[in-house]
């Protein structure tokens, strides 16, 4: 593997670990909140972490990049104030793999945490249990199998995530590019060595996850 084909490797798995991470700490939560809880704008936010599941990556990018580009609603500001802009960064990266796995994950473990049954969570309640409390110690142990499922195809979607990344990150060799963005190159380049190489790898990789997925949510079942 060459040294250009090592460092996308490398890239893509960072991101990957990363935009699960953050996926974990906000999508669980949002998750939770979406299956246990009625309130005024529910749809919307439904809505919106959905919305990167059907939308062509592309235009998830260019509303990252209306958001956080060096002319951003945000990115303007944090320029700037600091003279740095995210945009084109590994940063970039993380966050679009984020926002494309995140409706992944978040409709998978709204449906196993759906799925447990209320009894048990009245049953902690008069146990004087609080509402939080009964959720981490009862809903999300019981709905553990679904949620491990939503992660790791959250990791195969961030691990493979494109279009998005291209227009937030770009394809700066060394720094921006990740595994599907080195395949892109490749090919346009005629490098059809390493374009296999990788495509290998990352289909092993896919394989991998998928079969893991579903032995979770087999469990879950």
């Amino acid at each position: 593997m060459s040294a250009d084909a090592f460092s996308a490797l490398s890239l893509s798995l960072r991101v990957a670990v990363l935009a699960t991470a953050i996926n974990a700490a906000v999508g669980i939560p949002l998750a939770y909140v979406l299956a246990r809880r009625r309130f005024r704008g529910r749809a919307v936010v439904d809505l919106l972490v959905t919305l990167p599941l059907v939308l062509p990556p592309t235009v998830t990018g260019y509303y990252l990049i209306v958001l956080l580009g060096r002319r951003g609603w945000l990115g303007a500001p944090l320029y700037e104030a600091t003279g740095w802009t995210i945009a084109f960064t590994w940063y970039a990266a993380v966050i679009a793999a984020t926002v494309m796995a995140l409706p992944l994950l978040v409709r998978t473990a709204r449906a196993a945490i759906e799925s447990v049954d209320r009894d048990l969570e009245k049953a902690a309640y008069t146990l004087g249990r609080s509402e939080w409390r009964t959720a981490l110690e009862v809903t999300l142990p019981l709905a553990r199998n679904g949620i491990l499922a939503g992660l790791v195809l959250a990791f195969a979607r961030a691990l493979g995530e494109f279009g998005a990344t291209l227009m937030l990150a770009g394809n700066i060799p060394g720094r921006t590019t990740t595994v599907p963005l080195a395949i892109y190159t490749a090919v346009q380049t005629g490098e059809s060595g390493a374009a296999l190489a990788l495509v290998g790898i990352l289909t092993g990789l896919s394989c991998v996850v998928l079969v893991a997925a579903g032995r979770l949510g087999a469990r879950a079942t």
